[in-house]
């Protein structure tokens, strides 16, 4: 697969929808706070409010949540989609949908929303892993600043983390959560990851989960596919009240240590807490000597 394109950057002024494509919207104060980050960078936020009504836990039927997301790709007016929030759901949209075809536009969002940011880097067009609304404004400003930077195009400083050795990389950057990517093996929308330095995060998953997940992917054959890792934060992964146990990161070096690439840990990306913007799908670096991830693209 080849690497995914950055959209136009965008200018103080351009039109940017929001949309639901997983969970129904439960905190608003955290959501308007998110709006509000935006709207102080100069852009124009087009919330549509009808979307605040769920459907159980989703954030509206499937067939209206890709009605949604279908418009806001097609009207040309809108220059980027901001996700509101993550949850459950984005992997149910993708059972009936079809990118059509219109000029790229920004795609910002993470977690339940890596199903999407994979798939629309499989049709060559790269989506931002970054901050959605209901937790842009908790970031520190040097990470609002780099997702700005992003979407404008401008240069990334690298991030750093912890290094577990294997050389330096070069390679098409897939971002996303674990848990949500362990659902697209086997499916008709797991990407190709040839070529792939695949960078992931979870959040509240116990020790004994990532090490089912995990060895999965052992056992699926990519993981020999891939170039190199890049590994987040797992927040929340670790069980103190469940003995004995492993720790996440004991489990993390387990399943992934033996694979002979570059491995860096650490990195400032995920769940609660700083979450580094990242765009998916671009040519980037790893280097495992040094303990960084460096975007190439801009």
């Amino acid at each position: 697969m080849t690497m995914a394109i950055l959209p136009p950057p965008l200018q103080p002024g351009d039109r940017l929808g929001v949309a639901f494509p997983s969970g129904v919207l439960r905190h608003q104060e955290a959501f308007w706070q998110g709006v509000a980050c935006w709207q102080a960078q100069g852009y124009e936020v087009l919330v549509d409010e009808a979307a605040f009504d769920g459907w159980g836990y989703l954030a509206g039927s499937d067939a209206q949540r890709r009605d949604r997301l279908r418009h806001l790709l097609q009207d040309t007016t809108i220059k980027a989609i901001l996700c509101g929030r993550g949850g459950f759901g984005s992997t149910r949209l993708l059972e009936a949908w079809q990118w059509l075809p219109c000029a790229p536009k920004w795609l910002i969002g993470f977690s339940d929303i890596t199903a999407l940011l994979w798939s629309y880097a499989a049709q060559g067009v790269a989506g931002v892993h970054g901050p959605v609304l209901t937790t842009l404004a908790a970031e520190p400003l040097w990470s609002q600043t780099r997702l700005f930077n992003c979407v404008q195009r401008q240069p990334l400083p690298p991030l750093s983390g912890t290094a577990w050795g294997g050389g330096c990389v070069q390679g098409r950057l897939l971002v996303g959560n674990l848990t949500v990517a362990t659902h697209l093996l086997g499916t008709p929308d797991c990407p190709d990851f040839s070529n792939v330095i695949l960078a992931l995060e979870d959040v509240g998953e116990a020790p004994y989960r990532i090490d089912r997940m995990l060895t999965q992917w052992r056992r699926s054959g990519v993981l020999k596919q891939v170039k190199g890792i890049a590994l987040g934060r797992f927040s929340r992964c670790d069980d103190a009240a469940t003995q004995p146990n492993f720790r996440v990161l004991e489990v993390l070096g387990d399943r992934l240590g033996d694979l002979g690439i570059p491995i860096v840990s650490d990195l400032p990306f995920g769940h609660e807490g700083v979450n580094a913007a990242l765009p998916v799908g671009v040519l980037a670096e790893l280097d495992g000597d040094r303990g960084q991830l460096r975007v190439l693209a801009s």
